[in-house]
């Protein structure tokens, strides 16, 4: 189980619906770091 953050209120939840408001949650945590897609785009980043 992963915690969810709600779109519309920011309430943090483990639920896919948020139980205050009944928005859409979506992952709270930042996207896994891949040092090949860095590489990749390092020139637009500069």
């Amino acid at each position: 189980m992963l915690i969810k953050k709600c779109i519309k209120c920011n309430t943090y939840t483990l639920k896919e619906i948020c139980p205050k408001c009944g928005g859409k949650t979506k992952s709270a945590h930042p996207p896994k770091f891949s040092l090949e897609k860095e590489k990749k785009y390092w020139k637009y980043k500069i």
